[in-house]
């Protein structure tokens, strides 16, 4: 149930991080990876890592997804899973929100949010041509925060664009389920990734006294998550957030 053997599993934000790990981890089921990002010699790297395809992609621009969407649809002829991984966090300038400035605002909603909504488009009008007739379905799976479940002082903008990723999986998963198109989300906790590393001091214990297990969170348990929702075990489940926290939060 959890083999990927000939699936095509598009990973976005591939360049490092928690999308390198989803990238190894469909890998290593039988997957062939295309590995997406911004950064082409990082996407390289991880498709090299995973005997995948490396691809160059702003999820911002339309034109960029789109010419992303025509080049796996070239090599491969279809798309199986999408990932929606790729965000701006390590970067981002944390004030109160009423600091914030426009520009700093429209930087995170565009790739957070819009590069959501704008990868998805893109590829799920090949997956619905492929899917709607048939038995199997496609996959889905949007990268969110657990943030959202408990707000986070000054950071208003990063937690605003992960609730929208929550809402926006919903909406997709009414839209999509009379295609056989899954849509769910994922939201991480504070995870151990080179990013959330270099945040502060102390990283690896940042919040274990408040989970229900006491370990600090690593992108392989993201990656588990990840792999269920792409596989025939999740085919009844739809719409959902999963939060993979260690147990800090409960909903």
């Amino acid at each position: 149930m959890l083999d990927y053997t000939d699936k095509i599993v598009v990973i976005t934000g591939a360049a490092g991080g928690l999308g390198r790990t989803f990238a190894q981890a469909f890998a290593g089921g039988g997957a062939q990876v295309v590995a997406c990002d911004k950064n082409k010699a990082g996407a390289d790297e991880t498709a090299q890592l995973v005997g995948g395809l490396g691809l160059e992609v702003d999820v911002t621009d339309a034109a960029s997804v789109e010419r992303m969407t025509r080049q796996i649809i070239d090599t491969y002829g279809r798309i199986d899973v999408l990932i929606n991984n790729a965000a701006i966090y390590a970067t981002i300038n944390r004030k109160p929100f009423y600091e914030l400035t426009d520009a700093e605002w429209d930087l995170v909603m565009n790739v957070n949010l819009k590069g959501v909504w704008q990868c998805t488009k893109a590829v799920v009008k090949p997956m619905i041509e492929r899917f709607k007739n048939e038995g199997v379905g496609g996959k889905i799976i949007n990268i969110s925060s657990a943030t959202v479940m408990s707000g986070s002082p000054n950071w208003s903008h990063y937690v605003s664009s992960k609730g929208g990723v929550i809402g926006l999986t919903r909406s997709m998963a009414k839209e999509l389920g009379g295609f056989n198109i899954n849509v769910n989300a994922i939201a991480p906790g504070f995870t151990l990734t080179e990013a959330s590393l270099n945040l502060m001091e102390n990283a690896g214990q940042y919040g274990v006294d408040r989970g229900a297990i006491k370990r600090p969170s690593t992108a392989e348990d993201i990656a588990g998550t990840a792999l269920y929702l792409a596989s025939p075990l999740s085919d009844f489940v739809t719409g959902q957030t999963v939060i993979v926290d260690g147990g800090k939060q409960f909903i």
